[in-house]
């Protein structure tokens, strides 16, 4: 018991601590390191009360240990990852990456003063979405446009500006849930608008729609199923026909597309994806989609439809709220004006540039990186993979890909958690007890750190 006393009382202060050397270079903030102190002495000294321990560590060490303390609760915040998964939009992880114009344009309008609603030319107040909408008019050829936070929002707005107070018809087939739990159902609860709901789960007729219609239909509704799909004895509607009865009957018909591409991905091998442009040629009044998915540019939703439509959307109180910021109207800014230019888009959008690179890039890229693990000890093999768009993206279809296999005396689950416990995590995907690195999704930049981390899982010393 003397024992254990003599060595509480060789604890160490923690305002002596604060003082110590390796501390106060760490560059930590003097409040982390505190807190983290405290932790690492309260630590030690249940270890020493439960006899776990009979010595205290020097200064030096407890104060590394307090740092090392400090710096892993820094990094449980939102951080850089590398994902491996094949999931180029994926959800968890932050989907779609800024090409590195809109990540400096978001940069510029944080961390300075922007002509966000200044209009340099006149002098006077300025549109922060003028130069988003031009663009867009110029690549979809929409009469109209807005930005607002997320493509939850915009259906939002649409169905409070345009259908409050009446039905919204749609196919039962299309009652989506998208992520978070918001179900179409409950968003048209909160729009004050009545779902009418017509068809069956795997079969709706245009007649299914046209006998719904009444005098208090305010609006026809079709929802792209963008995250889960049904085969087999199917029917549904094609949008040009809902938008000539909806045309026919002094309907406006709304769709959205969900992922949102302004090009036509059938390029890439993707199939079954509505694009914008090709909506509003087929008939929509109102056309909604996210900005952070096919797009490719930062989280916001998008809404392109005829000029009467919008303008009400631009009135309603709601659109303040929903609105987006500055940094986001930046970055789209940036995204959209390589649009017009196909071959600059595929090159600077990551979004673009991982759908496009064909089967001999992906498998050279494989190869660089198994070459590079190889040299530094490493223990590790190319393989074919299959990767997914992924954001609610043609959810059955998968695109050829290459990865690199983890070989060594551990399981794949045990790699797993090694390589996404890293300062900055490594994600992949566990298929036939094999852990799964999937090149597509990797940028070039971070196959050295990659490498390094990989060599020293799979035993290299």
């Amino acid at each position: 018991m003397r024992q254990t006393e003599e060595l509480l009382r060789r604890i160490p202060h923690v305002d002596k601590l604060m003082k110590n050397e390796i501390i106060a270079e760490s560059g930590v903030y003097r409040h982390e390191a505190a807190d983290a102190v405290r932790d690492v002495l309260e630590k030690l000294r249940g270890s020493l009360i439960a006899g776990e321990t009979d010595a205290v560590p020097d200064e030096d060490e407890i104060a590394r240990a307090a740092v090392k303390m400090a710096r892993s609760a820094a990094c449980k915040g939102v951080r850089k990852v590398v994902n491996g998964t094949g999931v180029i939009l994926h959800s968890n992880l932050g989907r779609a990456c800024l090409s590195n114009a809109a990540a400096y344009a978001a940069r510029e309008a944080a961390a300075s003063y922007s002509t966000l609603e200044y209009d340099a030319q006149t002098g006077k107040r300025g549109s922060r979405t003028a130069r988003c909408e031009d663009y867009l008019h110029d690549i979809t050829g929409c009469e109209a446009s807005l930005i607002v936070n997320n493509n939850a929002a915009a259906v939002l707005l649409i169905l409070s500006s345009i259908a409050n107070g009446g039905n919204v018809v749609v196919s039962r087939g299309e009652l989506v849930e998208i992520g978070g739990g918001f179900r179409v159902p409950e968003i048209m609860a909160e729009c004050g608008c009545e779902l009418r709901e017509v068809g069956t789960t795997n079969k709706t007729r245009l007649s299914d729609y046209s006998e719904a219609i009444d005098a208090d239909t305010r609006a026809l509704l079709k929802i792209h199923t963008s995250n889960f799909k049904i085969v087999g004895f199917t029917e549904s509607v094609a949008l040009a026909e809902l938008a000539a009865l909806g045309k026919s009957r002094g309907v406006p018909v709304i769709e959205d597309i969900g992922s949102g591409a302004l090009i036509d991905v059938r390029r890439y091998g993707i199939y079954d994806e509505p694009f914008a442009a090709e909506s509003l040629r087929s008939g929509a009044d109102v056309v909604a989609f996210s900005g952070d998915k096919l797009l490719g540019g930062p989280q916001c939703g998008i809404v392109l439809g005829r000029e009467p439509y919008v303008s009400t959307m631009k009135k309603n109180p709601l659109y303040r709220a929903l609105r987006a910021g500055k940094m986001t109207i930046a970055a789209l800014e940036a995204t959209l004006r390589v649009y017009p230019d196909p071959r600059a888009a595929e090159r600077e959008i990551p979004v673009l540039t991982m759908l496009s690179q064909t089967e001999e890039t992906l498998l050279a890229r494989a190869d660089k990186l198994c070459e590079e693990i190889l040299r530094r000890g490493g223990r590790t093999e190319v393989r074919r993979a299959g990767s997914v768009a992924g954001g609610g993206a043609v959810p059955v279809q998968k695109l050829d890909s290459y990865a690199i296999s983890l070989l060594g005396e551990k399981s794949a689950d045990e790699y797993d958690k090694e390589l996404r416990t890293l300062d900055m995590p490594i994600i992949g995907h566990i298929e036939d007890g094999r852990f799964l690195l999937d090149v597509r999704t990797m940028f070039d930049e971070d196959f050295g750190y990659v490498a390094g981390a990989v060599a020293e899982a799979t035993g290299a010393l």
